[in-house]
């Protein structure tokens, strides 16, 4: 079982595409696509932690998880009413959540936060909502889909991305 990461699918919404630049002609195109990549990555035994803002439309949810492998858990963003939290598929749902994953501790929220629990000892902090606009802080990683290729992504990629953090 492989943990990923991931934020700001906006599965539906056109305006994503016009406002972050995405390189999708339409909205079916873009979805197709994330769809496609998160499959290739994620196995259905996987867990996967979805930062928040997943769809437009609420009623369009219990496709679109259906549609995507492994367990997901969702942490609320910004655009995402209860309507989405309510929908089965989630393995759970919240606002913020702190975990282990090989020895290192992390802090998940949809918002990128100034400090953070452990912060100076090492956790890290992952979140979305900036679309790859924020200039990160040591120890924190935006996990959203524009800045991975439009697909979750691993705690060793995000490590990478960066070359280790102590």
């Amino acid at each position: 079982m492989t943990v990923f990461f991931t934020a700001d699918t906006h599965f539906g919404d056109h305006r994503t595409i016009n406002i972050q630049k995405r390189p999708f002609a339409s909205v079916a195109e873009m979805d197709a696509a994330m769809i496609e990549r998160w499959n290739s990555v994620v196995a259905p035994g996987d867990v996967v932690w979805h930062l928040g803002d997943v769809a437009r439309r609420p009623a369009d949810v219990p496709d679109i998880l259906a549609r995507l492998h492994g367990f997901k858990h969702l942490l609320r963003g910004n655009n995402d009413p209860d309507a989405t939290l309510t929908v089965p598929g989630w393995a759970s749902v919240g606002d913020y959540a702190e975990l282990a994953l090989d020895d290192r501790a992390l802090v998940l929220c949809h918002y990128p936060f100034r400090s953070w629990n452990g912060q100076h000892k090492g956790a890290l902090n992952l979140h979305g909502h900036s679309h790859g606009r924020l200039k990160p802080m040591p120890r924190q990683f935006d996990v959203g889909v524009d800045v991975h290729d439009f697909a979750p992504v691993t705690l060793d990629r995000l490590l990478m991305t960066r070359g280790k953090v102590r």
